[in-house]
């Protein structure tokens, strides 16, 4: 992949570089953005914490996110990986860090090599498998924890946590120096409190959902709906790892979220009759909450 010419105008290039479909939403000082549509491309991202879900495919203004979670190995939400790591390293940037399913990992480094041959460049970038259970330090204040989803491949999900240390409850209301005179002696006097603030589930059948209590309390849910029409058989849809709207109808009551993302619909959806049929039967307790995003 070659280095544009010094000189050249990148102002021409505008409409070519922010080509792909993107949305934004905000919510409690998180910024949800992406873009996820069935068998065409999932991409996300979260700019405050640095980080991505999925690369079926990469908007040029993603290019500074230096930590990607991969929920699966289908090309509609890892495609754009070569390019993704490629680029990056291009514009000279530190190689990115990508969490994917250990059953996968090896067969993506070979992939990863195979690019670097017939694109002459290197692919350098830190591959983590991760399976069900794993937890992972992205920084003092956050962690992220994998969940177990099903899907037609392997396949996970990630819930990302904000952690603080707090004052034990039996300490608090002591003065000051009572409270440093025990920390001096040894004393443990906070606990480690976690707030999950977004879960992240990619394509997945509804034990996706119900695998980790969790998921229902984080503040922003992202999850699909690939499916809504009543006619289409749900016993099928969870055959090949998706949910439908009836599953979420279902759920209603385990909902705590604060913002609900439903995505990845399917491409025989056209939006506007997807929206107004699903509003119309989404419960009052939901419909506030929800993101139908496309």
């Amino acid at each position: 992949m070659d280095d544009l010419p010094a000189d050249d105008d990148t102002t021409e290039l505008e409409p070519v570089v922010n080509n792909l479909p993107l949305r934004a939403v905000t919510h409690g000082g998180l910024t949800v953005e992406g873009y996820s549509r069935a068998a065409v491309q999932t991409y996300w991202r979260i700019p405050e914490l640095k980080i991505g879900f999925d690369l079926g495919g990469s908007p040029w203004s993603f290019m500074g996110t230096p930590t990607y979670f991969l929920s699966h190995a289908h090309l509609d939400h890892m495609a754009a990986l070569p390019a993704f790591v490629a680029r990056r390293r291009m514009m000279k940037m530190s190689p990115p860090t990508i969490y994917l399913p250990e059953p996968v990992k090896a067969d993506t480094e070979r992939l990863l090599r195979a690019w670097q041959r017939l694109d002459r460049g290197r692919m350098v970038c830190d591959l983590v498998g991760v399976n069900p259970g794993d937890e992972f330090e992205l920084s003092r204040e956050h962690v992220v924890t994998v969940v177990e989803t099903k899907h037609t491949v392997p396949s996970v999900g990630y819930i990302i946590w904000d952690r603080r240390r707090k004052l034990k409850p039996e300490f608090q209301g002591l003065p000051g120096d009572q409270i440093r005179d025990l920390r001096l002696g040894g004393e443990e006097v906070t606990h480690e409190v976690r707030i999950p603030l977004i879960a992240y589930l990619g394509d997945t059948a509804p034990p996706g959902l119900d695998s980790c209590d969790d998921i229902y309390r984080a503040k922003i849910l992202i999850t699909e709906m690939t499916f809504f029409r009543p006619e289409h058989r749900k016993a099928k849809i969870h055959k090949f790892g998706h949910t439908h709207l009836d599953d979420i109808l279902e759920r209603a009551d385990r909902f705590q979220n604060e913002r609900i993302i439903l995505a990845h619909f399917s491409t025989r959806y056209h939006t506007s009759h997807l929206k107004r049929a699903v509003l119309k039967k989404l419960p009052e307790s939901l419909k506030e909450r929800v993101i139908l995003w496309s």
